[in-house]
């Protein structure tokens, strides 16, 4: 038998360190090899780290709220030398045998919960410690509810029987948190309005406290301060400068409403202007290979691959980048499908932390909110953003052979910020005029497949 280190793995580029939220293991638990020990943040996603080999838990080397760097020792786990399996004499009883099997059903669940809700739903609150156990008392749903269901569970008074009667939609038919929040929907649709105690608390929303009665003080969740932090962070490291071009997609509107019924037909994809959208920015990065670079020190580095991260307004208000990695070898049709599923995924707390990393430039469609124009702030190491404003019908001058013309056509705004640093103004203009290019060329005939 040997003690080994676990330390905290490189969760993905550019990401130094994580804060430990939750820790899924107890000091003397079995653990399996790839089972998750504990719940980090990291400033991209909530996510779950797995043990690296099979063993017995010994101590933890850090405590829930630390920030711990990268390769940075977390805990000492147990091993046999040469195996990472755990040797049947560490398997003491019968009893023994079925705690270790109930506590790799419960990894497998917080995993899948803790996967859900990743993206938007902040720091995790610790549950607890008697939590586990009372529902391990019970004997419903197989016996388990995932901490983050009890948490809720114990602040909505919901008791046990009630989680029985829950149908559960996760793994082996386990009640997820998704589960539990519309049980509570629907249970206070149907009570009486004057329930016996005081009404529960809505779990996600911001607390406000009054200051002096006028004044409203909300605290800042963590995904909040992260945003912020990394806002201020890019302000300061990048020398940002924004161009503007305004773009002709008349062609463009008039392909999809053409296309659209048929697009989904064949490819089972909806089609939005998004995909279109990143098609041309892909195509202009191929012209342009010096707008997709990262800055380290007094070096430029090159990317050869194109990863196009993609802002996704998640709805709790907060801001998510998703990427499309390799978007180059996409077709449109591929693309739908990539922009759709992230978004998906996005809103629905299942993102992965290797969907969020990786990214070498980046676009945001703030034309779904109405904006015509923004000056969007650059995803470091990044060195360029590309914001998409809305598209409306205005008056131009359409130039014909036969000479011009006033017509309606469909124009958007395009803003685009590079870190001046790097991109001179020729660069950083071009380039955004080549997008806008692009997109005026589209193919109004352009076959779907």
């Amino acid at each position: 038998m040997k003690i080994i280190e676990m330390v905290m793995p490189q969760m993905g580029e550019s990401i130094m360190e994580c804060t430990v939220l939750n820790w899924l293991k107890q000091p003397g638990e079995t653990v399996e090899a790839d089972d998750s020990i504990l719940e980090v943040a990291t400033d991209k996603v909530d996510t779950e780290v797995p043990a690296p080999h099979t063993g017995v838990l010994v101590e933890w080397l850090v405590k829930e709220g630390d920030v711990v760097p990268v390769g940075s020792p977390v805990a000492r786990i147990e091993i046999q030398n040469g195996s990472t399996k755990t040797p049947p004499a560490q398997v003491p009883s019968p009893v023994a045998a079925v705690a270790e099997e109930v506590a790799n059903e419960e990894q497998a669940a917080q995993q899948l919960e803790a996967k859900m809700q990743a993206a938007s739903t902040g720091v995790i609150d610790p549950v607890p410690a008697q939590l586990p156990a009372e529902a391990a008392a019970g004997e419903t749903n197989n016996g388990f509810y995932s901490p983050l269901v009890l948490s809720i569970a114990k602040e909505e008074g919901v008791s046990l029987e009630e989680l029985a009667g829950i149908a559960g939609t996760g793994a082996e038919n386990r009640v997820t948190k998704n589960d539990i929040i519309n049980f509570i929907k629907q249970r206070s649709a149907t009570k009486p309005a004057a329930p016996a105690k005081p009404a529960a608390k809505t779990a996600p929303a911001p607390q406000a406290k009054s200051l002096n009665g006028q004044d409203d003080i909300i605290e800042m969740n963590r995904m909040r301060k992260m945003i912020a932090s990394r806002m201020v962070e890019s302000l300061q490291v990048s020398a940002h400068v924004t161009s503007f071009v305004e773009t002709d997609m008349t062609n463009i509107v008039l392909w999809r409403n053409n296309v659209k019924n048929d697009f989904k037909k064949q490819s089972g994809e909806a089609i939005t202007f998004t995909p279109v959208l990143i098609e041309a920015v892909v195509k202009a990065i191929k012209d342009f290979p010096l707008i997709n670079v990262s800055v380290e020190g007094d070096t430029i580095i090159v990317k050869k691959d194109i990863n196009i991260g993609m802002a996704v307004a998640l709805p709790d208000g907060n801001l998510i980048v998703p990427v499309i990695h390799h978007a180059d070898q996409y077709n449109l049709v591929g693309l739908a499908k990539k922009v759709n599923d992230l978004a998906y995924r996005a809103r629905e707390n299942k993102l992965t932390a290797d969907d969020l990393t990786g990214g070498t430039y980046t676009v945001s469609n703030i034309g779904s909110f109405g904006n015509i124009m923004g000056t969007p702030i650059i995803v470091q190491p990044q060195v360029a953003i590309m914001a998409f404003g809305t598209i409306e019908k205005k008056p131009a001058v359409i130039e014909t052979p036969q000479g011009d013309l006033l017509g309606i056509r469909h124009k958007m705004f395009i803003s685009h910020s590079y870190d001046h640093r790097v991109v001179d103004g020729a660069l950083g203009g071009r380039f955004v005029k080549r997008v806008s290019d692009y997109l005026e060329q589209f193919d109004l005939n352009r076959p779907i497949l």
